[in-house]
């Protein structure tokens, strides 16, 4: 039987969606049929390598956000010689800096926003962009602090009680539709249309049950379906990220809508794996179980080592 240590929790301000992704991934993979523990891995190293003596066959990452997420614990189990889950260390650390991440979508001719690393000072001496505009910590994932800076905000863009550091990232605001393309190795799953009752697909929408509707497949044109499902997996590859992926989108239809209105925000590559979750919605969608789903995860882990 094969042993899997599920990883959770952690210390990144995504702990608490983690410990239930965690939870769930490992309910199903004891129902696959494996030998599942699981450990609440936070920042101290030689504890995480000690609760994971016996060394498992396979780390399953359930960690959302910083040091689960960035490279950090995937440079752990390199040294360590475990495969796990997801994407590999270069891929991870690429896709969480989201400036960096940008580079490689314009490199690749994917189109995305534009968007530039703002810092206090820069901010104090007057905003950047014209509003609207978006404003977001450039290394955070599940949109945790992402705001909209609209025309009549009194707020100050970058207040000070920001707590991402010394610098943020800022975006023109694309109006339209939230979609969103999960990735399963070599394929693209479905796309999915978010219509969130807050004023965007933020924290509070993608893990608060009631708050945001899933449309899948999303009732949008095929050229459109078909471009996202296109660019979700060439951005995947372009970042080099393997197992699971989920790439978020913008598609403004007001001005006309079509492909070239299409634009990639970004790629996540610890998708949620909560009951809320995209990713296993979409794999259910094109009939693959959630059992189904963590099970290829587990045995097509890999390690960078």
């Amino acid at each position: 039987m094969k042993r899997v240590a599920v990883l959770m929790g952690g210390a990144s301000a995504e702990r608490e969606v983690s410990l239930v992704s965690g939870k769930a991934c490992a309910e199903a993979l004891r129902t696959e049929g494996y030998d599942v523990t699981t450990i609440d891995a936070g920042r101290d190293v030689a504890a995480l390598i000690a609760a994971l003596d016996p060394r498992p066959d396979v780390v399953f990452n359930a960690l959302h956000g910083r040091y689960g997420e960035d490279g950090c614990i995937q440079g752990v189990l390199n040294l360590m010689g475990i495969p796990y889950t997801h994407s590999g260390l270069l891929a991870s650390a690429l896709a969480m800096d989201k400036p960096m991440a940008k580079r490689i979508f314009a490199a690749a001719g994917l189109r995305c926003p534009g968007g530039q690393l703002v810092t206090r000072e820069e901010f104090a001496k007057g905003e950047p962009v014209a509003r609207p505009y978006v404003i977001k910590p450039y290394n955070e994932g599940s949109s945790v602090g992402v705001r909209i800076v609209r025309q009549g905000d009194n707020l100050p863009p970058l207040a000070s009680e920001w707590p991402y550091g010394e610098a943020a990232l800022v975006e023109p605001y694309i109006a339209g539709r939230e979609l969103t393309v999960a990735v399963m190795g070599d394929r693209a799953l479905a796309v999915t249309e978010l219509q969130s009752k807050t004023s965007f697909y933020d924290y509070e929408a993608k893990y608060t049950e009631g708050i945001t509707k899933h449309l899948v497949p999303a009732p949008v044109p095929p050229k459109v379906y078909e471009a996202a499902m296109a660019m979700a997996l060439a951005a995947h590859r372009a970042l080099g990220c393997r197992g699971v992926s989920r790439a978020d989108f913008r598609y403004d239809d007001t001005k006309g809508g079509g492909p070239k209105q299409l634009y990639l925000l970004e790629v996540n590559t610890q998708p949620g794996m909560t009951p809320l979750s995209l990713a296993p919605e979409q794999a259910k969608h094109v009939g693959i179980s959630f059992g189904a789903l963590v099970k290829w995860m587990v045995e097509n882990a890999q390690c960078d080592a």
